[in-house]
């Protein structure tokens, strides 16, 4: 791998930069696989798996090699999520800023494919997630990756940055993961180094710029915003923070770290740097600051959500063991579930947003036959009233390639288990059955090789 020398001379002189170790870094060594594990689906994994602990994240874990996660049933269960080690630096800020029960309003700007916005949902248990994604294609890998990881408290938008001025002072948290020239993936994805070049920088600056002065004005006074690129360039990391700082109304947000974990503490601050010859990880910036400047949430007017009829509401309450705490309501003719407390909140953003999800999907009425969603079944918790299977690896394999199956199964609905990680539905009608795993999530294959 040969490195635009111009990249190299901008980073002379950074703390932490080492010209030859960088080089070695990148040109003698491969990225190291790690995996975050999802507190509320706790699994047993493959004993295979020589696993380590990620320093900075406490559900993070290195694996000794990468193995072929698409056929581990667990990965579609949503046991765990691949991420990057370095971005799950994001928990330990969050560690040191917010308890896991803080009832606050979470924007993750840029979400897709969703590394973060389950880092985010996974953590806090009582706060609203919007998981924004401006590019159309990259919203169903982002909505995917939020079902499988089984909670109920995340929004699914599709919007630019600019659309979310109509909510001043909305949000507590604001993660901007911006869209960045990318140097940070060099070992990853070395094509990436081809493609890089100093106008690509600073395009991605003007868009870096242009994307929070959208965004900022939704961030309330004393608000977190969470500011990464995987860039090296200075130019997308700390000039654009000190210009948040400088124009912007932000101040930097003290976090205390370890020595011993290789992260860098910029001459920026409030600012961190991951060089892959310092620490397992790939290259990543991240800044924390804080709101100053007044913006008071006014919230305009908001949207009634659809009602279910009562008869229709006992029917979903009764059969999937539902509390007062959860709110039912109607969308494109499907039944959905959201916390109570988060209602007038989704109200609110429907009035200025594109809601692609909200919640999860309890299922739908076909007459009187009620038929359950998968996003029920991906959710985390007990399913008590539903009949469970459990499979082998061969018979999980074959459902998630939603093969026909041969099993002793109770007529009707019936949900499958490998290992207690619950996989999806099949129904059993007559001498028939139907596997009801999402087409789109497939396996499309089933042998290695």
């Amino acid at each position: 791998m040969q490195l635009p020398p111009a990249l190299l001379t901008s980073l002379q002189g950074l703390n932490g930069f080492d010209t030859m170790a960088f080089i070695a870094a990148h040109v003698q060594s491969t990225p190291v696989t790690s995996v975050r594990l999802n507190p509320l689906k706790p699994a047993e994994l493959s004993a295979d798996w020589e696993m380590s602990q990620v320093p900075w994240c406490a559900d993070g874990r290195y694996l000794s090699s990468r193995p072929f996660f698409t056929h581990d049933p667990f990965l579609h269960a949503g046991a765990y999520y691949v991420q990057e080690a370095s971005s799950m630096f994001v928990q330990y800020i969050l560690s040191q800023l917010f308890e896991k029960d803080a009832a606050i309003n979470i924007l993750d700007l840029c979400a897709a494919p969703g590394g973060k916005s389950t880092l985010l949902a996974g953590y806090f248990q009582q706060a609203l997630l919007v998981a924004n994604e401006v590019i159309r294609s990259r919203v169903p890998m982002l909505t995917e990756n939020l079902i499988k990881w089984g909670t109920p408290h995340s929004i699914v938008t599709n919007n630019d940055p600019a659309h979310f001025g109509h909510l001043p002072g909305f949000f507590d948290l604001m993660l901007v993961d911006a869209p960045c020239s990318g140097s940070g993936l060099f070992r990853k994805d070395p094509t990436v180094v081809e493609d890089w070049n100093e106008d690509q920088v600073e395009l991605c600056a003007r868009r870096q710029h242009r994307i929070l002065e959208d965004v900022l004005p939704a961030l309330r006074e004393g608000g977190i915003l969470l500011y990464a690129t995987c860039s090296f360039s200075p130019e997308e990391d700390e000039h654009i923070t000190r210009w948040l700082i400088q124009d912007m109304g932000m101040e930097a947000v003290a976090i205390n770290i370890p020595n011993d974990w290789g992260i860098v503490e910029t001459e920026c601050p409030g600012s961190f740097r991951f060089f892959p010859h310092l620490l397992q990880g790939e290259g990543f910036y991240i800044s924390v600051l804080r709101k100053k400047n007044s913006t008071a949430f006014s919230s305009g007017r908001d949207i009634t959500l659809e009602k279910i009829s009562r008869q229709d509401e006992q029917l979903f309450r009764a059969q999937f063991g539902l509390d007062a705490a959860q709110s039912l309501f109607m969308q494109a003719g499907t039944v959905r579930l959201l916390p109570e407390q988060h209602v007038q909140s989704l109200s609110q953003l429907a009035a200025c947003l594109y809601i692609r999800r909200a919640g999860i999907e309890l299922g739908e009425l076909k007459g009187r036959d009620l038929i359950p969603s998968h996003e029920w079944a991906m959710l985390a918790g007990k399913k008590e009233g539903w009949p469970i299977i459990p499979v082998d690896i061969d018979q999980a394999l074959a459902y998630l390639g939603r093969q026909v199956l041969e099993l002793p199964l109770e007529k009707g609905w019936n949900l499958i288990s490998y290992h207690n990680s619950i996989l999806g539905w099949v129904k059993k009608a007559g001498n028939r059955l139907n596997n009801y795993y999402p087409s789109d999530w497939r396996i499309r294959r089933l042998h290695a090789g």
